[in-house]
């Protein structure tokens, strides 16, 4: 229940018509969409063009991660090979080290890659999604793995009698079976790109450029933050549409993934 009260304040800042923080309250005295309209009148701030490279840079590097992960964990299950119990526990440990520590090298990088191959430097959404891509790989590569883990390796010899390549089996069986936990690790990668705050901020340094945490970040900022507190409430309502319609869409796959990878 007290996790709803800052809800209920944020819905009350939207709707005030004043749109000040001196004059925000907890439940709604006044009623109002002009902080919704007012979303994209401003072309100092350009909010939808914040929601679209949000949704873009999440949806892309959603997938990719999901996908270079599904790869990694079905060689770290079904094959055997030098090198696999010390890849498998080097992806555990880079986990326990924060993701801060890696920011100066990555900026560095990027910097220098941008002068050979400009559309994958800083500043450029392909760099920030590049850059993402890699977050999450050795928890995602954990999950997925555990799962691939429970189907019968039967079904795999079967195929591979029958003549069908590791890649075959990988396409065509294994991806259509392990659906729940794809959708799970899509999820997560989703939510925690679009939350992303850090990376984004260091990256992307053009207004129109820009992700929903950095551009709405920006209105907190400056002399008029508070007479642009209903905007920052409108705008952040609309954030939360997204991860919320995922939730209610995916809702038994993401509760299934879950809990099957986590018998291994």
């Amino acid at each position: 229940m007290w996790a709803l009260f800052p809800i209920m304040f944020l819905v009350s800042a939207a709707l005030n018509p004043s749109g000040q923080l001196a004059t925000s309250s907890l439940l709604p005295t006044a009623f109002s969409t002009d902080n919704f309209a007012a979303l994209a009148q401003d072309p100092g701030r350009p909010y939808w063009s914040w929601y679209k490279n949000s949704l873009i840079i999440c949806l892309v590097g959603s997938l990719l991660s999901m996908f270079i992960a599904a790869l990694a964990a079905y060689a770290f299950s079904r094959l055997r090979f030098a090198g696999r119990r010390v890849g498998l526990l080097s992806l555990l440990l880079l986990q326990l080290f924060p993701a801060i520590l890696a920011l100066v090298a990555m900026y560095i990088t990027f910097a220098k890659v941008g002068d050979i191959v400009p559309a994958f430097g800083l500043n450029t959404t392909m760099g920030l999604i590049l850059a993402y891509m890699g977050g999450a790989m050795g928890s995602n590569v954990w999950l997925l793995k555990g799962y691939f883990d429970t189907i019968p390796k039967e079904m795999d010899e079967a195929a591979i009698v029958d003549g069908a390549s590791h890649a075959r089996i990988f396409f065509t069986m294994t991806l259509r079976l392990v659906g729940p936990i794809l959708v799970t690790v899509f999820m997560l990668s989703f939510v925690g790109l679009f939350g992303e705050f850090m990376l984004a901020s260091v990256f992307l340094k053009d207004v129109d450029q820009q992700t929903l945490g950095v551009g709405l970040w920006s209105l907190s900022k400056g002399r008029d933050a508070n007479e642009r507190f209903g905007f920052f409430a409108a705008g952040s309502l609309l954030c939360s549409l997204p991860v919320m319609l995922l939730y209610l869409a995916f809702q038994k796959q993401l509760v299934g993934g879950l809990t099957q990878g986590s018998v291994k």
